[in-house]
């Protein structure tokens, strides 16, 4: 009975040490268990974690995108009113140029102008003087008629010439041919008068002998023989040295 008492015991003893590492093996899995939830939910929320991170980095960059293209539509924007201005100020450019080349050739335009307008240097008959363009220019536009033989014409522009131009270097050339000219015309006493007016003012003239010769014809014409006489003897004595002194001589003698 105690042997059988003993092993009872034992199998009872086993028994509860099965049991106790059966309860124990439990407990192990149920903290182990316990455990996994709690990482599981720890990676959980690190993920919720990272996912928040990730959405908020991700509004930022599209806001730092937008903030991009802004700038870039602000750049684009200045390069374009850049352009612009570059275009205005080459248009600017092209227009100064332009109102100074302008500006330049008003300004030549107003020298030759009054470069015309100043007296110039000329020579007639021997004679040097200043004249202006004007006055150069009528009196040999009226010579240049008389020389066409066209002496009624030559007459009315000469004559013109010397009431305009009074005090003109060209009045002696210019009463000269007017003499002529009326000579041609048969208006022989305002010949005459003008080949004296041109003798008093210029007696040095080159073609003073001439006008005094001229004068003598007139005298004939105007059948005044002693005055043709005295015309040509006082020529002979002021121009001795002369072609028309000799000339004068000849027609001296032919007179007497």
């Amino acid at each position: 009975m105690h042997a059988t008492s003993l092993s009872s015991l034992a199998q009872r003893l086993a028994l509860a040490g099965l049991l106790a590492l059966s309860l124990g093996a439990a407990q192990a899995g149920l903290l182990e268990d316990d455990e996994a939830r709690r990482a599981i939910l720890d990676l959980r929320q690190r993920l919720e974690g990272s996912n928040n991170s990730i959405k908020a980095l991700g509004e930022e960059n599209a806001q730092l995108c937008r903030a991009l293209l802004d700038l870039q539509g602000q750049i684009d924007g200045l390069k374009t009113e850049i352009s612009k201005g570059r275009g205005q100020q080459e248009q600017l450019a092209r227009d100064l140029s332009e109102l100074q080349q302008r500006h330049k050739d008003v300004q030549a335009g107003l020298d030759e102008r009054f470069r015309k307008l100043e007296p110039i240097k000329v020579t007639v008959d021997g004679r040097e003087f200043s004249a202006e363009v004007a006055e150069k220019r009528d009196y040999e536009q009226a010579l240049e008629v008389f020389r066409k033989g066209d002496f009624a014409a030559a007459r009315l522009v000469l004559l013109t010439f010397v009431q305009r131009y009074a005090q003109s270097g060209y009045l002696p050339s210019a009463l000269f041919w007017l003499g002529n000219a009326e000579y041609a015309t048969k208006d022989y006493k305002e010949s005459m008068a003008h080949f004296r007016q041109m003798l008093a003012a210029a007696p040095a003239h080159a073609r003073a002998g001439e006008a005094m010769l001229a004068i003598s014809n007139v005298q004939q014409e105007l059948k005044d023989s002693k005055g043709a006489r005295k015309t040509l003897e006082d020529l002979i004595k002021t121009y001795p040295d002369s072609e028309t002194a000799q000339a004068a001589k000849d027609r001296l003698a032919r007179l007497r």
